[in-house]
Formats: structure tokens, C-alpha cells, sequence
């Protein structure tokens, strides 16, 4: 019995060695390998809790991660969490079950789905002076006659059929300098066209007729304009010109040509008109003879007369 009491008491006495020895080894190993990184933003840390307290001005909020709550330091709260600030610390505390997004516990700033704040509350109904809005999940002011929808009484988002939007209000006619667009069912600013410059002149040639000429120069249009926009101008120009060698016009000169040509051919026609025109030369041929002999006589007697003044004179 002595022996047995004696046995235990030695396999109790080396197991407790055994024991000290692995707890010194733990230890050794954990001075080893040093305390535990904290993550960003951190205070103070657990290897299994995450960060226990966070650095001035961050609020710690817990992450469930299976069975276990990991604190992290955020600079803002998540979605369906609100800050709360104290001087021991800052915490994320989770909002109502109706809110989607609060300002504390009492306050919502958005709704689930299916219900409509008013006044900080989540609704699933609004007054009988506000209509819900399924976009914002709020109870807002009717929408203005001829909207689709609106931000408020006074300002429309999309138009009913037939009715376009501008600055949101809309229109069954856009305003002066403003076009529908189908396609957005909005007013849109008209373009207008808009053209370059004239270029040069061009050559002048001949078009048809013997006689007649042209030049021509042209401009370029920089901007088509839309459907509604003011049309293009006329972007090449035409004008009679003449040419060097050949000269063609109404002027007095052609007149005279044609004139001429019209009696020439006349003449032609007639052997009298022939003669008659030899007669005239005749008679212009005798006039000047006798002007150009009354010229010299003139000359002569003026010279006698100077004579018989001066009698010196040679």
C-alpha cells in the first residue's frame, strides 16, 4: 500500500515538472516572436479579438466573424450604423430595423425597402398631403401636371408622353432656340449651320454661248444643322466675267459693231446701197480737198497780211 502511495506521488511530482517545463517553453517562444501586429489604426489588439481600442477621433466597430467579434477602427460608422462619441471611446452602434441609414437611434435618414421616411420616422404609408416615392423612400409633394416623376412640387425629372423636359419644367413645345429630342424626350438647343469663308474666285469660262463667261467660288460648311436649326446658305456664287483675247458685252461699242454688221449685210444686198456708199466717199474725198485748199489759201493770205505790216520781214 506504501509502495503504491509512493509510486503515485513520484508521477505526480514528474508530470508537474513536465508541465512547468512546456509552460517556460511557451513563454520563451512567445518573448520570442514579440507582441502581436496591430492592424491599421489600432490602440490595442488581440491576436483573436482584433483591435480593442482605436486610435483619437476613429470609431471601433465589431465584425461578427462565425462565433467570434473582430473589432476593427473605422473613420466613419458602415452603412446601418451611427457613431456615437464619448471620451473613453467611439463606438458604431447599429440603427433601427426599419432604417437602412440613420443619424442615431431615433433618426433615420433612409428607409428599407417598402417604407417612406417622413421626419426622421420610416413609414409604410405618408399623409394625405405627400405621395410616396418608391426612388428616394420618401414621402414627398405631388409631382406637377404633365411629370412622370419629380424631385419635388416644383421640379420635374421625366415628362409624361407627349411632353418634353427642360430645366424641370416641361413642355409640349420647346422654347424659341430649343428642339425635341424623341430619343430623350427633352428639350435640346437647336444648331444652326454654320459655313467658312469664300474662297477665290475661279477661272472664267466660257458656258455655252460664244460670248458669255462665268466664275464660280464655293465655301465650305463647318456645321450641319440639326432638324430645327436655321438651314445653310448658299455655299457657291456665280458671276459673268470676260475673257482676255475675245471681248463681249453690252457696252456702246458693241452697239455700234452690230449695227454695223446689220448694214453690211444690207449692203450686200443691194448693188445701189454699193454705189450710194461710193458716192459718199467721193463727196467726203471732194469736201476735204476743198477744206484743205481753203486751209492754205487761208494760211497764205495771213502771212501776205503780216508782210505788209512789216516790210523788213522775210
Amino acid at each position: 500500500m506504501q509502495l503504491q502511495q509512493l509510486i503515485s506521488l513520484v508521477l505526480i511530482l514528474h508530470w508537474m515538472e513536465d508541465a512547468d517545463c512546456q509552460h517556460h517553453a511557451s513563454k520563451h517562444r512567445q518573448h520570442k516572436r514579440g507582441s502581436p501586429v496591430c492592424p491599421g489604426g489600432c490602440l490595442t489588439c488581440s491576436v483573436y479579438n482584433g483591435c480593442l481600442t482605436c486610435l483619437p477621433k476613429l470609431f471601433i466597430h465589431l465584425e461578427r466573424d462565425g462565433m467570434r467579434q473582430i473589432g476593427v477602427c473605422l473613420a466613419s460608422c458602415p452603412k446601418g450604423f451611427f457613431g456615437t462619441r464619448s471620451p473613453e471611446k467611439n463606438d458604431c452602434s447599429k440603427c433601427g430595423s426599419e432604417c437602412d441609414t440613420c443619424f442615431d437611434k431615433n433618426f433615420c435618414t433612409r428607409c428599407r425597402a417598402g417604407s417612406y421616411l417622413h421626419k426622421g420616422k420610416c413609414q409604410e404609408s405618408c399623409p394625405d398631403e405627400l405621395v410616396p416615392s418608391d426612388t428616394k423612400r420618401e414621402c414627398v409633394p405631388p409631382c406637377p401636371a404633365d411629370c412622370d416623376t419629380c424631385l419635388n412640387s416644383e421640379t420635374c425629372t421625366r415628362c409624361m408622353p407627349g411632353y418634353y423636359l427642360l430645366h424641370g419644367q416641361c413642355h409640349s413645345v420647346c422654347p424659341e432656340e430649343f428642339e425635341p429630342s424623341e430619343q430623350l424626350m427633352e428639350c435640346v438647343p437647336a444648331v444652326h449651320c454654320e459655313v467658312g469663308e469664300w474662297s477665290e474666285w475661279g477661272p472664267c469660262l466660257r458656258i455655252g454661248k460664244p460670248c458669255f463667261r462665268e466664275e464660280t467660288r464655293i465655301r465650305k460648311v463647318l456645321q450641319n444643322p440639326s432638324p430645327q436649326g436655321k438651314p445653310c446658305p448658299a455655299t457657291s456664287e456665280k458671276r459673268e466675267c470676260f475673257g482676255k483675247r475675245k471681248r463681249c458685252g453690252k457696252d456702246k461699242g458693241s452697239h455700234k459693231g452690230e449695227r454695223k454688221n446689220r448694214n453690211n449685210r444690207k449692203d450686200k444686198a443691194s448693188g445701189e446701197g454699193r454705189r450710194e456708199r461710193k458716192r459718199e466717199r467721193e463727196r467726203e474725198r471732194e469736201m476735204g480737198d476743198r477744206e484743205e485748199s481753203e486751209n492754205r489759201n487761208k494760211t497764205e493770205q495771213r502771212r501776205r497780211r503780216a508782210q505788209s505790216r512789216d516790210p523788213g520781214a522775210v
